[in-house]
């Protein structure tokens, strides 16, 4: 795919409470939308694409690639961003790319010399979480991503020392409990989601080294059993058995 100034990229950001799309080509971002209000993901979705071809003028055939926001984060909008954008691929006959939400979280605030560490919100009284810093022109991961509680999460920042800027609608949520350790600052709510324009940005940059994955090989990361069959597990009586649903997984 030579020819850099033909490079369009469409961005699904669907992983978090916020459900985002954006298009960008050799000038940067071209158009974005976003929406963390109500809406289920699988509703809001196909008709911000949609929208977002209009506004930007550019016809969904004139992609040259899907990026998408694999995770860690909530099971069903994860599921909802992935299914589209793989479907979306499969008929533009177009690579994809995939990014991290934890890596998302981190690129705007990249200028930063702090330690950063994004910080998603996984519910059920954990996060999942990572620590970055800066680097020439971005920013380099310093962790596997994790899931964990807001303590332990508090005694890995403590580790690190120094100063450290948290970001992402985990570090949000528990603020309180990030208050109580000094040297650390708490980014706002601009930086609660994963940005649908810095996940093109990003993509623009890897499509343009041509690091591809076709869509039958991208996966997410779950870190996590999803919620749903951890509920069905919790629910099930050992006397019943499982009932004949098939085998696990």
């Amino acid at each position: 795919m030579a020819g850099g100034h033909l490079m369009l990229v469409l961005g699904i950001s669907t992983a978090t409470a916020q459900v985002g799309c954006a298009i960008a080509g050799h000038e940067g971002i071209i158009a974005s939308f976003q929406s963390s209000k109500g809406r289920r993901h699988a509703e809001t979705l196909a008709p911000a694409i949609e929208f977002l071809s209009v506004q930007a003028r550019v016809p969904l055939r004139e992609i040259s690639a899907v990026a998408i926001d694999v995770g860690p984060g909530l099971f069903t909008g994860l599921r909802v961003g992935i299914s589209t954008a793989k479907a979306l691929a499969s008929t533009l006959r177009v690579p994809m790319i995939g990014v991290t939400s934890l890596d998302l979280l981190a690129f705007p605030v990249r200028w930063s010399d702090r330690r950063i560490v994004s910080v998603v919100d996984a519910r059920r009284g954990e996060v999942f979480f990572s620590f970055y810093r800066q680097v020439p022109g971005g920013v380099q991961r310093l962790s596997e991503h994790r899931v964990g509680t807001p303590a332990e999460l508090c005694s890995e920042i403590q580790a690190v020392g120094g100063e450290v800027l948290a970001v992402g609608d985990g570090a949000i949520r528990y603020r309180d409990d990030l208050a109580e350790l000094t040297r650390v600052e708490v980014g706002d709510g601009s930086l609660a989601y994963p940005s649908p324009g810095s996940l093109v940005e990003l993509a623009h940059a890897q499509a343009l080294r041509e690091e591809f994955v076709q869509p039958w090989e991208l996966e997410p990361v779950y870190l996590r059993k999803a919620d749903a069959e951890i509920n069905w597990q919790v629910r099930e009586r050992p006397d019943q058995g499982a009932g004949g649903l098939g085998g696990p997984g």
